[in-house]
């Protein structure tokens, strides 16, 4: 899963750039997480992203299909995607800790089964649940980024270990772009891409509901290959702007090749997820 990540970037001009350069949008099945999602509207923190959809086909460079009204409707946080775990945050009863890594979490066979340790060691309390956002508190890619073990020991916990393996990682880099005028010529605002080595999806991001239109703006996703393959070459440690740059300009030169692009963003900047 892709978390969301909003980034403030700053123009050649000097004005700020708004990205939010994780998962794009989220779609609801379920009744009752819709219902939910219907307060969220209410309360101004969430709006449905009422956009054209469409696929890509690298190989024809040409659209495959674009979304027909009535496909699972794509719901956004307003003004960005964080603006929903900042309410949750902000709910009665609710404390809320920044800027604390937690080092170790214990499964205890008691009422309160969770007991976590932050970096320093010192105990934050007893909990009824733990939600993380990815498996890396589990994986050995933690060790490789961190040096530390990863938080959560699954030897003491096996049946969650059974569950975990099911759950997959895959890395993907994501491209911050600004243009000055509109790209007019692709007909969507939102698109996955097929047979490509390099790119997955692409976005609109100055399009979703309660962002700034002064510059328009695209991310684009690369492909779990792709990731990979940069990652076989350079490890998972800080990659160095020279790199950084390099990938910007291959995901960028995918995007060109499609025919869509005839403009030169004033901004471009990658991102490891």
């Amino acid at each position: 899963m892709m978390m969301s990540r909003l980034s403030r970037e700053i123009g050649e001009d000097g004005k700020e750039l708004m990205f939010d350069h994780g998962a794009p949008f989220f779609c609801v099945s379920n009744s009752d997480a819709m219902a939910l999602v219907h307060e969220w509207e209410s309360r101004g923190f969430v709006s449905e992203w009422k956009q054209v959809f469409g696929s890509f086909d690298c190989a024809s460079n040409k659209f495959l299909g674009i979304q027909q009204e009535g496909d699972a409707k794509k719901y956004v946080g307003v003004p960005g995607m964080n603006s929903i775990s900042k309410a949750l945050c902000n709910e009665s009863g609710v404390k809320s800790m920044f800027g604390t890594g937690i080092a170790k979490m214990e499964w205890l066979e008691e009422e309160i089964p969770w007991l976590l340790t932050d970096s320093k060691g010192e105990n934050l309390g007893r909990f009824d649940g733990v939600v993380a956002s990815d498996k890396n508190i589990v994986s050995p890619r933690f060790t490789q980024v961190t040096g530390l073990p990863p938080p959560l020991d699954l030897s003491l916990v096996p049946e969650l270990a059974t569950k975990l393996q099911n759950i997959p990682v895959l890395p993907c880099f994501s491209l911050m772009l600004a243009f000055k005028e509109p790209l007019s010529s692709i007909p969507v605002k939102g698109l996955s891409f097929k047979n490509s080595e390099i790119l997955s999806w692409a976005h609109c991001e100055s399009t979703k509901p309660g962002r700034s239109t002064d510059s328009e703006r695209w991310i684009l996703h690369s492909t779990p290959d792709y990731a990979n393959s940069v990652i076989a070459k350079t490890g998972l440690q800080k990659l160095s702007s020279e790199t950084l740059n390099k990938i910007s300009e291959e995901m960028f030169k995918e995007f060109q090749c499609s025919g869509l692009v005839s403009s030169l963003p004033f901004f471009m900047k990658a991102h490891r997820w």
